[in-house]
């Protein structure tokens, strides 16, 4: 089986009986290795003390009194963060388990970067065993911002903070469009590139065509019915829909904020402008196996997905909608 994401640290993690990641003390070293929480040589004694004795012992109680005698003002922020986060992942049996806690009850100032983590590391789980690199490229996009680019007629994804990183002095076509220096390696993901997936998922530098009609789309579908089945334990039908025609919205869910805006639109009636539309990148049709869990209004009927770009061409996926917007009775979590 061919390995992929190394980088989200799944590989640290135990599963219990149910397939759900545990966290463990060699996962936990791995914030604790962030350079925001490694003491710089200036750090008082009491942040060296704190960070020495969980490296030792990651899971071990952590006093208000310990972080609050730290000298440096953001170093007691950032080991607030930190703390809160780490104990809210140990109160539950496994790391679904406390990502759904999260979406469900509130973020509240857990770092974004944190909860991308979790999606990244979760996914890794729930797509373990599949061999499409379509379906795990299209996967990022729960996790990475991406940054859209319309090329001859083809709607492409490429992640922004891998362009952002690499800077700018395009020569190629496919450089050019994105913004990437000639001597970046990036290439659309396509049955001939297919196979260089494996060795560079964990670059985030191949990028995804997301036109309507084309397999993007569908692996992205695919990615989530897999993030349905193993967050909820919940099998659903995703189709990638090429048009809005004959669509009627009974029950819609936005996939990001400009998704949540142009489905208010469309649940009321109204027309959507040209510069809107042009901001649509997927509408899926959701349909449940299981038609005894969906809410008797819509008994019979499918739910509608709707993916779009912010007005600067950013899509910013929100995989928590889909764990909360669902028309359904009994949420079952798979922790």
């Amino acid at each position: 089986m061919k390995d992929f994401w190394f980088s989200c640290g799944h590989h640290l993690m135990d599963r219990d009986t149910d397939g759900g990641l545990t966290v463990t003390d060699d996962f936990l070293k791995l914030y604790l290795a962030r350079p925001e929480l490694v003491p710089p040589p200036e750090a008082c004694t009491v942040e060296r003390t704190l960070h020495a004795a969980l490296l030792a012992e990651p899971a071990r109680p952590v006093d208000r009194q310990d972080i609050a005698a730290i000298a440096d003002a953001d170093a007691r922020e950032n080991w607030e963060l930190m703390i809160g986060f780490r104990d809210r992942l140990l109160r539950h049996k496994t790391l679904e388990g406390a990502y759904l806690d999260l979406v469900r009850n509130g973020v509240g100032s857990t770092p974004p970067l944190f909860l991308n983590q979790l999606v990244h590391a979760i996914l890794r789980n729930a797509l373990d065993g599949c061999e499409d690199p379509f379906v795990l490229r299209a996967a990022e996009l729960f996790f990475r911002r991406q940054r859209m680019t319309l090329h001859e007629g083809s709607l492409i994804a490429a992640d922004d903070e891998t362009i952002a990183g690499i800077g700018t002095a395009p020569v190629s076509p496919l450089v050019s469009m994105l913004g990437l220096p000639a001597a970046a390696e990036i290439d659309v993901l396509n049955e001939e590139s297919a196979d260089l997936y494996w060795e560079r998922s964990d670059a985030f530098d191949m990028a995804l065509d997301l036109t309507a009609g084309r397999r993007g789309l569908s692996a992205l579908a695919e990615a989530m019915t897999r993030w349905l089945r193993h967050m909820l334990a919940v099998e659903v039908e995703i189709e990638p829909l090429t048009q809005l025609r004959e669509v009627s919205f009974d029950w819609y869910l936005g996939l990001d904020a400009e998704g949540t805006r142009i489905g208010n639109r469309l649940w009321s009636g109204d027309e959507i402008d040209s510069a809107s539309h042009a901001r649509l990148v997927g509408l899926f049709r959701l349909g449940f196996k299981d038609r005894g869990l969906v809410v008797d209004r819509l008994r019979g009927q499918p739910a509608y997905l709707i993916l779009a770009m912010s007005p600067e061409k950013i899509l910013h996926m929100k995989p928590q909608n889909l764990l909360t917007g669902l028309p359904i009775r009994h949420l079952e979590a798979a922790s």
